[in-house]
């Protein structure tokens, strides 16, 4: 309705208020909060208390003996301390890793803490230009927290504003020799807060075996070495291409054999299929040819064919996975095809011929590009990372690179500004030869970890694997499965 100036009225919207709603606490009657409020309080005290000793343990345990001194003497806080350090130690004769978690990795980190990281802090981040002023204030990083697993200390760093993790990465070795340890990684773990890790020691110093043959293949998960950390290494082969590089000598046999071997039991079942390239004569895939369907020796026209005929292959699978299927898979009824390279430079690079060098290339690119649906993988070795011998390296997803000679083939294999992340290939000892550092395509940090030693002894158990019985055809596709 019109008012009288002109003007349209409108009714206003009705009011909505929430109805309240009291806690449940107001609603108990007025006695039990007597039981209630005490026993809360407790409860909270006690899970401060825990938290306190679990993060703490140094700066309560202190005050707690200057208590059991003040009351009862010195020979009381002796006994008390004989007793612990003796069911500290049954305890870690009888299960190592839970007292290694609950007990001697929290005093360690709490006394690493103490004495050699909070200690120098302040004049540290001075002189290392990552603390600054402004009028009249200081901003100095915040250290978090510490942790020690003995080989290397993991510092919680909060960043002070407008600091960036390329200015902790920029003076790593500073700040390695400034806390005494051999190198130092940064890591991002969040918005204004980095970790540090600083490496006392190399956990990778001694060979790993390699496991028993048998047992179930994952290929998004195979199994080819140990990590720093314990854990183990493995590298994904369905849907990715693999490119090993290392100097002669850094152990990129260790990562082929490994990988190899892991298969073994699926290529004797025809689940996988290796085909191999080995232009240096068979020196290196020469030693157990049994594991392969179809192995070359040499990068002439032979090898040159075989790579022509696999980029084919991947053709023509992919188009009968048109409409059926986005990705390999084993209801398919086709074997896994693992394509092993040895000396890929030598094909794409090295060969004389340009007609032949020009075919392998772009049929290399073609299986890395377009094998990754159809269930094919490349393993590619390598010696010189350079863009004028690997002018595709960014087709292979997964990137392993062992002992390097330059620091700057850091990033040529790894991507840029990893090596300033602390992937120090250039840097690994000739003393520990299948030790590398890995990248995968979707993660910023890489991991370091060392290949399985796989000796002679080995290989000769590797070829008498395959010798008993033949090669299995790939077992018939289960009836209503789709091709």
């Amino acid at each position: 309705m019109p008012r009288p100036d002109g003007s349209r009225w409108v009714d206003p919207a009705p009011l909505e208020v929430a109805r309240p709603r009291l806690p449940w606490w107001v609603l108990l009657p007025w006695w039990s909060l007597w039981i209630v409020v005490p026993t809360a309080l407790v409860v909270l005290l006690v899970r401060l208390a825990v938290r306190l000793l679990h993060r703490y343990p140094l700066v309560l345990l202190l005050p707690a003996g200057l208590v059991v001194v003040r009351w009862w003497g010195w020979s009381v806080l002796v006994l008390v301390l004989l007793v612990l350090v003796a069911g500290v130690l049954i305890w870690w004769g009888l299960h190592q890793v839970s007292c290694w978690r609950l007990v001697v990795r929290p005093v360690l980190s709490q006394w690493r803490r103490a004495s050699v990281y909070a200690f120098r802090w302040r004049t540290t981040m001075r002189l290392a230009n990552l603390a600054n002023r402004d009028r009249g204030r200081e901003y100095l990083p915040r250290l978090r927290v510490v942790r020690s697993e003995g080989w290397r200390d993991r510092v919680r760093v909060r960043m002070i504003p407008a600091q960036s993790p390329e200015a902790w990465e920029l003076r790593r070795d500073s700040l390695a020799h400034s806390f005494g340890a051999r190198s130092c990684r940064v890591r991002v773990l969040r918005p204004r807060v980095v970790e540090l890790d600083l490496i006392h020691r190399d956990p990778l110093v001694r060979p790993l075996s390699v496991s028993v043959l048998g047992g179930v293949v994952d290929l998004k998960r195979v199994v080819v070495g140990r990590t720093e950390n314990g854990k183990p290494w493995r590298l994904r082969l369905l849907g990715s291409q693999v490119l090993v590089v290392g100097v002669p000598g850094a152990g990129k046999g260790s990562v082929l054999w490994s990988v190899v071997w892991q298969l073994a039991p699926a290529v004797r079942d025809g689940l996988v299929r290796l085909v191999g390239v080995d232009p240096k004569g068979g020196m290196e895939l020469g030693q157990c040819p049994d594991a392969f369907d179809r192995v070359v020796y040499d990068s002439g026209p032979e090898a040159v064919a075989l790579l022509e005929e696999i980029a084919a292959e991947v053709k023509e699978r992919a188009a009968r996975y048109r409409g059926v299927r986005r990705l390999w898979a084993r209801s398919g009824g086709e074997p896994f095809t693992v394509l092993v390279i040895d000396e890929l430079a030598d094909l794409i690079a090295y060969q004389p011929d340009r007609q032949l060098r020009e075919r392998a290339s772009r049929a290399v690119q073609t299986i890395t590009s377009q094998g990754r649906a159809p269930g094919y993988a490349v393993v590619g070795l390598v010696q010189d990372p350079r863009k004028e011998v690997v002018g595709f390296r960014h087709l292979f997803t997964t990137r392993v690179a062992l002992r390097l000679d330059e620091p700057q083939q850091v990033d040529m294999v790894l991507g840029d500004g990893v090596r300033q992340r602390g992937a120090a290939a250039h840097e690994i000892s000739e003393s520990t030869p299948g030790v590398a550092w890995m990248k995968e395509d979707g993660r910023r940090e890489p991991e370091r970890a060392r290949a399985f030693h796989v000796t002679d002894s080995d290989l000769a158990r590797l070829r008498e694997y395959f010798r008993p019985a033949e090669v299995r055809p790939f077992p018939a596709r289960p009836e209503g499965v789709a091709a």
